[in-house]
């Protein structure tokens, strides 16, 4: 082998050696989303099957607790447009922020972007995680119309 090549060939090999030496679950973890956002890992929410019956709950609850105020499917109401939502995030990205909207806009970058965007605080409906999962599976049903 010419000498010339030697040195760049072995730096070449050090580097590949070392992107393969990250245990599975850094880089899981790293190319899991890259949104930067730990709740968003993984399938969208979309990818599921609806469950009707929750669905339907899901569309009174977000008719009663008043979500209609801020949120519309197909348009742009004081937030932001929910059409398409389970394409975009993961079902534990969503129901967190139902669930926990204060602590998402300080902690999550997702939800930190939309707070910056959309310069209004999600209120904290005080749903159980039940009733969050039945709003997701409206949200779902929505997205397969």
């Amino acid at each position: 082998m010419n000498v010339r090549f030697a040195l760049p060939l072995a730096l070449v090999a050090a580097l590949l050696s070392g992107c393969g030496g990250k245990t599975s679950q850094e880089g899981a973890a790293k190319t899991a989303s890259s949104s930067g956002s730990k709740y968003d890992a993984g399938p969208r929410a979309s990818e599921s099957p609806v469950d009707h019956e929750k669905a339907e709950l899901g569309e009174k609850l977000f008719s009663a607790k008043g979500c209609s105020a801020c949120h519309a499917f197909g348009k742009r109401v004081t937030g932001p447009d929910l059409a398409g939502v389970t394409k975009r995030r993961t079902a534990e990205w969503m129901e967190n922020q139902i669930l926990h909207p204060e602590v998402m806009t300080k902690e999550d970058p997702i939800s930190h972007q939309l707070l910056a965007t959309y310069a209004t605080q999600m209120p904290n409906q005080r749903l159980t995680q039940d009733e969050a999962r039945s709003v997701i599976e409206y949200f779902k049903s929505k997205d397969k119309e």
